[in-house]
This record gives structure tokens, sequence and C-alpha cells, in this order.
């Protein structure tokens, strides 16, 4: 994936999905195993989705940009190299022109110089009067005079070519810069372009999943109906028979091992975990119906140890159906009723019916038994059979 962007920390976006699709999997807990895939699907396609999108976007943008950068840099060059030949052409001129100058002035001073008395000979002979003779002199002179004036243009535009020249080799060597520049960012778009169409069918197989999810659940529509209400079954079957023990023991002697609990006692925590998922009624968006999670979800590793959360005698233990391996443990009565303490999805269960055992003593494995989406204990404490908030019992709130 192209990750996947300026952008977050990765770890983070991991986390975040990664909570995100075990959510949706503890909402789906009760549902068929294939709606269960399906569920985690979408949660993950859901989740990984705006991101996707974002990196796809941000791609399209950098190939526009670099597309821009390199076409103002092959423009640049382009004009560099233009004004480059220009102004060699223009020195090449100027050299020419100094160069013939300089010819007609130096042959015309040779001459002059050789044939001096020879020249001013002729002048004086060939002079009608002194005033002829001097016109003849001052004629001379001023076609000398004027040759090196011209010369000294031709040498002065050649200067100027010059710089010029170097002016633009200057400007050459910086418009091959810019299209050396260009050339790279041409290879940074299309490897943009690249991350783009990838990113593009990223988005389009996500979206491809959550159609396939969506469908999936909707074929499981009437089965994960069929054991939520099995489940609503199942939890009104443990109530009652909770309650039913309860009033059976309240015509015995209570026994000692089970004394009544103090208010605002505190029981202790049945494994070393994080919570992954609390108690209370969850709305299942894929089915539009409303389930009460009866207890508190504690992510833990498989096999880790479970601890009884007080002391108390078993009065479940064994299978039961979605729960898994499931035992349940009375505690005594706690304000006029009976407080227990139930424990599901273990891999192994270490204590039978009528057992006595003692807070902190191992009752069994983290598991993941029964319709279970991955190793944890689902923790539930009961009043009198009904389900209650199991982190106000804890020592702490497992954030």
């Amino acid at each position: 994936m192209p990750a996947a962007p300026a952008q977050g920390d990765p770890r983070d976006d991991k986390k975040r999905i990664d909570a995100e699709v075990a959510a949706a999997a503890a909402i789906m807990e009760g549902a068929t195993t294939r709606a269960q895939q399906a569920a985690r699907r979408l949660a993950a396609a859901n989740a990984a989705l705006p991101a996707a999108q974002e990196r796809a976007a941000l791609a399209r943008g950098e190939v526009a940009a670099a597309e821009v950068a390199a076409n103002t840099a092959r423009r640049q060059a382009r004009a560099a190299e233009a004004a480059l030949k220009t102004a060699q052409t223009r020195y090449g001129e100027s050299a020419r022109r100094v160069e013939e100058a300089r010819e007609r002035v130096g042959g015309f001073a040779a001459s002059a110089y050789k044939g001096s008395d020879l020249v001013s000979l002729n002048m004086l002979i060939n002079a009608r009067t002194p005033i002829d003779a001097a016109e003849r002199f001052g004629y001379f002179e001023r076609v000398m005079s004027t040759e090196k004036e011209a010369l000294d243009g031709f040498t002065t535009a050649r200067r100027a070519a010059k710089d010029a020249q170097n002016e633009a080799g200057l400007a050459q060597r910086r418009a091959e810069a810019a299209r050396l520049a260009a050339e790279l960012a041409l290879a940074d778009a299309r490897a943009a372009q690249a991350e783009a169409e990838a990113a593009v069918a990223e988005v389009t197989a996500l979206t491809g999943q959550r159609a396939e999810a969506l469908a999936v659940a909707e074929e499981e529509r009437d089965a994960s109906l069929a054991k939520y209400e099995e489940a609503k079954a199942e939890a009104a079957r443990i109530e009652a028979e909770l309650r039913a023990w309860e009033d059976r023991q309240k015509v015995t002697r209570p026994s000692p091992s089970s004394p009544a609990l103090r208010p605002g006692a505190r029981l202790l925590m049945p494994v070393q975990g994080w919570k992954s998922s609390d108690f209370g009624m969850r709305y299942d968006p894929y089915y539009r119906v409303w389930q009460l999670h009866a207890g508190v979800d504690i992510a833990a590793g498989g096999g880790q140890p479970i601890y009884a959360a007080a002391d108390g005698r078993v009065i479940r233990s064994g299978w039961n159906g979605g729960y898994g391996n499931y035992t349940c443990i009375s505690h005594g009565s706690y304000r006029g009723r009976g407080l227990s303490t139930c424990y599901a999805h273990q891999s192994r269960i270490l204590v039978w019916p009528g057992q006595r055992v003692r807070r902190g003593q191992v009752i069994g494995r983290v598991g993941t038994t029964g319709a279970s989406t991955g190793y944890h204990l689902h923790f539930e404490v009961r009043l009198s059979g009904s389900p209650v908030q199991p982190l106000n019992w804890l020592p702490g709130c497992l954030c």
C-alpha cells in the first residue's frame, strides 16, 4: 500500500484500523462465522478507504505540479539555448569585422610607414602649391584617423559581444541545470503517477470488498438473526438459572465460605489484559438490531490464567453455546441480592460445579471458544442473575 502520506505515522494508522476492526468484530460476536468475516472486511475497508483516497488525491496533485515544473524547465532550457546561439552569432560577426578593420588599418599603416619618404616626396612633387601639399597631408591623416576609429568601434563591439556570449553561456549552463531538474521532476512525476494509480486501484479493491462484505452480510441475515435470538434466549436461561439457585440458597443456611460481601467491596481483576469491548447495549448496523453485551471483554494472551474474582462456589461450569467454555461462581449476598461472576470463552476449565474456590484461585485459561473473534476473557458480574457493569466492581478501568 502506498502508505500512505505528508502523512501521519503508519503505526498509528494500523492501531486505529485494528481498533475499528476489533470493535466491528465484537459487535458481530453472536453472528455466523461468515458474517463475522464479512464484518471485519467491511470495517477494514471503511477504515482504510479515506487514507487510500487521500493518497490518491495527493499523488495526482504531485503529478500535476511536477508536470508544470518540467514544462517550465524545458521552456527555460530552450530559451537559454536560443539566446546562446544568438550571442555566439553576434560575437562571430563582431570578431570578423574587427579582423577586417585591423587588416585594413594595418595594411594602410604599413604601406605608409614603409614608403613614408616616397609618399611625402610624391606629395611635394605633385603638389602645385604649399596649400595643396598641406591638404594632401591632412587627407592622409584623416584617413588614418577614420580607420583607427572604425577599428576601435569594432573592438568595443567585439568586447560587448564577448560579454554577451559569456552571459549567454552562463544562462545556458543554468538552463542545463534546469533541464536536469526537469528530468528529475519528470521522473518524480512518473513515480507519483504510478503511486496514484496504485492508490486508485487500492480504493477500487476496497470498494469491491465493501460490496462483497455487504452481500455476504445480507446472505447471512436470517442465520445471524437466529443466532441473536438464540443468544438472547441463552442469556435469559442463565439469568433464570442463577436466580433459581439463589432462591434455593435462601432456604438453607449460608455457607461460611460464601459470606455476605461488604457494601462497596471490590472484586479481583480476573485476568491481566486490556479492555477490548465494554458492557452495554450495542447497535448492529448490518442487521439493525440492538443487543446487550452482558459483560466486559478483556483481551489477553491465549492460555493466560483466569482468577476467581472473590471467594465463592462454582454453580455452573462447562460448554455453553456462544459463550464457549463458561463458568459462573456465586459469591453470596450483596445488599440483599445474590452476587455472581461468570467467565466465558475459556480454552480450559479447571473447576467443577459445587466446588468452593478462593479469591485469586486459578479457575481456567484464556481462550477463544464459542462465538469469539480472538483470545479474550468475557467477564460478567450479575446481581440476582441480571448483568451489571463489571467495571464498577473492578479496581481499574482497563482503559
